[in-house]
């Protein structure tokens, strides 16, 4: 069992919050870009309101802890641990509700090469609960834009998550996968789950687009998310997304590990 004391100690250690290394100069280009109603940063969310940047970094401050500060332009910025705790502790709560109800779920990442060992051990202890663990639109191939032009990918899982690989990517069950912040992915599962499946998940897990545009469409959504993605912690401001976890989604996968015992443990679905 993690308490909550080590789990802070090792989101410092880990580099998970604290201080961080998404620099100040990517957040506030995050925030124009958001502002701007840029899709690359909304993640497939349409936002309700105006967010001008100045809200962005209000929010932000509030939401992650970054610098409140309009003038800090450069060099560091941070998250704050206790946030992250308290976003890991409400993740826990939404693991544990639709683990009672045995659930349908999905699970999918734009981060496979960090979070992919993360999700699975979700998605394991979620099916052993009795939780569905859909994998909807497998082999399914998704024409999504990126800085090379539009490049097709296709839809896969390993050990219940989903993730995109790349054209010529490695066979299916490999563990590599491309990074992505595309919400067509999800919005191609959601389509094939209804239609061949005959069932929606009741929650999606997941970051990125995954979490945007499942959240978009009216499918619950919890997921971590870093200080330059803004879109989930407005998604979680106007109601469409229930949970943004403030984390650095960019660090080593294994340090990953014990927040998801971590979760597991608050949600009582420990092995």
């Amino acid at each position: 069992m993690l308490s909550t004391g080590a789990l802070r100690a090792h989101l410092l250690a880990a580099r998970l919050a604290g201080p961080v290394a998404t620099p100040r100069e990517n957040n506030l280009r995050s925030y124009r870009l958001f502002a701007a109603r840029d899709p690359r940063v909304l993640l497939g969310l349409v936002p309700e309101r105006t967010w001008g940047e100045s809200d962005l970094l209000r929010l932000m401050a509030d939401r992650c802890g970054v610098s409140a500060d309009p003038a800090h332009l450069s060099g560091a910025d941070a998250i704050d641990p206790e946030r992250t705790v308290a976003g890991l502790d409400a993740f826990a709560e939404r693991l544990a509700s639709v683990a009672r109800r045995r659930a349908p779920v999905l699970l999918g990442t734009g981060h496979p090469h960090r979070l992919l060992g993360f999700y699975a051990g979700l998605a394991d202890a979620l099916s052993a609960a009795g939780c569905p663990v859909l994998t909807p639109a497998q082999g399914r191939c998704v024409d999504i834009t990126t800085r090379f032009g539009v490049r097709t990918y296709t839809v896969d899982y390993v050990r219940g998550v989903a993730l995109v690989r790349e054209p010529g990517g490695r066979p299916t069950g490999g563990e590599a996968g491309a990074h992505t912040h595309s919400p067509l992915p999800v919005r191609l599962a959601l389509q094939d789950a209804a239609e061949r499946l005959g069932v929606l998940p009741e929650l999606v897990i997941g970051d990125h687009g995954w979490v945007c545009g499942a959240g978009q469409l009216g499918i619950e959504a919890i997921g971590p998310a870093d200080t330059d993605d803004p879109a989930l912690f407005v998604g979680e401001a106007e109601g469409r997304v229930s949970v943004a976890v403030p984390l650095d989604d960019g660090v080593q996968a294994p340090f990953y590990r014990p927040l998801t015992r971590y979760v597991l443990n608050r949600a009582c679905l420990s092995p």
